[in-house]
């Protein structure tokens, strides 16, 4: 197990290494200026003393020092575009918003979509299992802004229970957690169906029915069991991608999470918040599907986590 583990902190090193130089390319490749945007000019001796001062034409000796004081310090640097801010304050800020709703998001998609998953298994090819198909395609289907426009329609400008938007009390949650946990509650369903009706054909399942028992007990603890590992590995990179943010859920609901911050950095090219984000989304991506590797093994003991 320590040489296993010892092995995937190594590959994360490498992983993360791997991300930020081609990440850091891709910016400097980017035409464009990160200290005049639009109308915004300076005199040429300010340009120049912000370019020196963070290193804008030198970028070898960004790329270390960037680096070096993530590694050293987990320093990511000021940010370009927020002059009196650094990016790990705006992490600070704004990725627990975003944890938050995705965390909310996942529970809601977990705990939706494997009950329907596995009741329309057990239904195959019923009215509830036909219908249950057909909302899967439209949770898949229809778009974030769709179904965000939707939510915010009904349930805060007709019906007026939840606020239309904003951040600061649990009222804010339940709209763009929703909204953002239906394609993944639509993803969990599909996947739990298909493993459900795996399982339900093996031997092992045959074996149990002939013993005579209870059928609750041979879904839930004999064919359960194999039929969410799909669904966990699902789990591992859906995770990381709701707590990190979604623009449209965050632009819709005017929530304060990363993925905002995370597109204006983009448009504003804004160097060390891009890098920023990009590192922290890559880590938590890494982070996750380490978890579901080792929670392969506790599901299923027959899987070594070897590999």
């Amino acid at each position: 197990m320590t040489r296993w583990i010892a092995k995937r902190v190594l590959l994360a090193v490498a992983t993360l290494l791997g991300v930020y130089t081609i990440t850091f390319l891709l910016v400097i490749a980017t035409p464009g200026n990160p200290f005049q945007s639009g109308d915004r000019r300076m005199p040429p001796e300010v340009l120049a003393a912000l370019k020196s001062r963070y290193h804008v034409d030198h970028h070898a000796t960004y790329y270390f020092e960037y680096l070096w004081g993530v590694i050293r310090h987990g320093d990511f640097g000021p940010s370009f575009n927020y002059r009196d801010w650094t990016c790990n304050q705006i992490l600070a800020q704004a990725l627990p918003v975003s944890a938050v709703i995705g965390l909310l998001a996942m529970v809601i998609a977990v705990m939706v979509g494997v009950p329907v998953g596995v009741l329309s298994a057990t239904r195959r090819d019923g009215w509830f299992d036909l219908a249950t198909l057909g909302l899967v395609l439209l949770g898949i289907s229809l778009p974030t802004f769709v179904t965000g426009s939707a939510l915010l329609t009904v349930f805060a400008v007709y019906v007026k229970v939840l606020p239309i938007g904003g951040w600061g009390s649990i009222a804010h949650l339940p709209l763009p957690a929703m909204t953002l946990s239906l394609p993944f509650t639509a993803y969990v369903a599909r996947l739990t169906r298909v493993g459900m009706l795996d399982v339900l054909g093996a031997d092992f399942i045959r074996t149990a029915v002939a013993k005579g028992l209870p059928p609750h007990r041979v879904i839930w603890k004999h064919a359960f069991k194999v039929a969410f590992l799909p669904v966990l590995s699902l789990l591992g990179p859906a995770t990381a991608q709701a707590m990190t943010g979604s623009f449209v859920v965050e632009k819709i609901f005017n929530v304060p999470g990363l993925g905002q911050h995370f597109v204006d950095a983009a448009l504003n090219l804004d160097r060390g918040l891009i890098l920023a984000t990009v590192l922290v989304f890559s880590a938590m991506l890494i982070a996750f599907n380490t978890i579901v590797d080792v929670l392969y093994g506790l599901v299923d003991p027959r899987i070594e986590s070897t590999g």
